[in-house]
């Protein structure tokens, strides 16, 4: 008796240890965490970013608190702003653009931050390297496909005698995207122009005296011009020449068609790692990620409005895998 006593004694512990070792994981997702999520400014690319940053972390099992802050564009207040999120409880920080993400890491060498959208972090001076970023930093590029672009650049103009190339020459990220393009545009062959500008109210006549010269453009991953594309749209409709952005939300508010990164893409990878953090994993051990494949946008209206022909095989992968605007 005393042996079968002994027996279901022992049963008991260890399905009570089995229950316990099942059910630890879901107590602990169970109680709220804090995030902090710093942006430079609401614009359709960015808001996607933090639109997916949220859907992913909705889908974690925690209760998630998020303090946003909007600098709305002003450098000013992405440092006060990075020193509020920075001297909270928030257990994470998520910096959305460059910008934002440098103000955040001048701000804490201790506290977690997740990268969303910084074109190349290395560069930017966030990272010792993208593949072992080492310190407190990690996060998710947004480094466009730029040959892929060209070459569908190539498939719309074949004829194309001059690329025009205009950028924030005060935007890290754009820069790198700018010198991406030129390093590919000398392989490829293709005669270009650049043009910069300091801040969104340069693109006005920096932008009219570029279409002058050139029969197309090309954006990189720009903010300033994406939150300014209205402009840059205007007068390129004005002179008849088409602009292909580096973001799909670009093609959406008057760019003709992009290969793209998907933007909300993104914020899921950033929710992942984030989440990843608060689990245990050291940032400074977790490799840069990349979306490898670009997303196809055709806007048809501009087409129709520029005179375009669009290549038969994009506008089927664009219906297929990608998203048409018309």
């Amino acid at each position: 008796m005393k042996k079968v006593l002994a027996a279901f004694a022992a049963i008991y512990l260890f399905l009570a240890a089995a229950l316990f070792i099942n059910i630890k994981p879901a107590a602990q997702k169970s109680k709220e965490v804090r995030v902090g999520v710093l942006t430079l400014m609401r614009h359709p690319a960015l808001d996607e970013i933090y639109r997916g940053y949220k859907a992913g972390l909705a889908k974690s099992g925690y209760k998630v608190k998020i303090d946003y802050q909007n600098a709305n564009n002003d450098q000013s207040n992405l440092k006060t702003m990075a020193e509020k999120l920075v001297n909270s409880q928030d257990q994470v920080l998520f910096g959305i653009t460059t910008p934002s993400s440098q103000a955040l890491a001048n701000a804490t060498k201790k506290k977690p931050i997740v990268l969303g959208a910084v074109t190349d972090p290395k560069g930017a001076g966030l990272v010792k390297n993208n593949k072992r970023p080492g310190g407190n930093i990690t996060g998710v590029s947004d480094r466009a496909p730029i040959k892929q672009q060209l070459k569908l650049i190539q498939r719309f103009l074949p004829r194309l005698k001059t690329l025009g190339i205009i950028y924030t020459s005060s935007d890290s990220s754009a820069v790198s995207g700018y010198k991406q393009i030129v390093s590919y545009c000398k392989q490829m062959g293709i005669n270009y122009k650049a043009y910069s500008i300091s801040n969104s109210n340069d693109l006005n006549q920096v932008s009219q005296q570029m279409l002058t010269q050139v029969d197309a453009v090309i954006v990189p991953t720009d903010n300033t011009i994406a939150g300014a594309m209205q402009t840059l749209v205007k007068n390129a409709n004005a002179a008849k020449k088409p602009v292909f952005p580096a973001a799909g939300t670009m093609v959406k508010d008057g760019g003709l068609a992009t290969y793209s990164v998907d933007q909300y893409q993104l914020g899921l990878i950033g929710a992942k790692m984030t989440v990843q953090i608060l689990q245990g994993k050291k940032p400074g051990n977790m490799a840069i990620r990349y979306v490898e494949h670009g997303t196809p946008y055709l806007n048809l209206k501009e087409a129709k409005k520029l005179g375009t022909k669009v290549p038969a095989s994009f506008l089927k992968e664009a219906k297929s895998k990608g998203t048409i605007y018309k």
